[in-house]
């Protein structure tokens, strides 16, 4: 019983070193460490704003793709940790 609990706590750990690994962060004078997205998503806002800049799309168009593109990875990262946790429990 003993291992199995060990290897549960080295699991957990392994996968707190990977969430914090996809993880950027910079770190600013007056407001502490902000977190950064990932490169790939800072790729996909960075063309829904050279769209909207070039008057391609709408601002508000631009603001709603962001915004809905920002809730479906947070529910993506929520449902893999989910299963995650369910795995470990297993």
């Amino acid at each position: 019983m003993a291992q199995r609990t060990s290897e549960a706590e080295s699991q957990s750990d392994a996968v707190q070193r990977v969430r914090e690994a996809r993880s950027f962060a910079v770190q600013l004078p007056v407001l502490g460490r902000v977190p950064l997205p990932r490169p790939e998503q800072l790729a996909f806002f960075a063309a829904i704003g050279l769209l909207a800049a070039v008057e391609i799309i709408e601002w508000p168009v631009a603001l709603t793709i962001a915004a809905g593109h920002i809730l479906i990875t947070d529910q993506h990262n929520r449902a893999v940790q989910e299963i995650g946790e369910a795995l470990e429990g297993a």
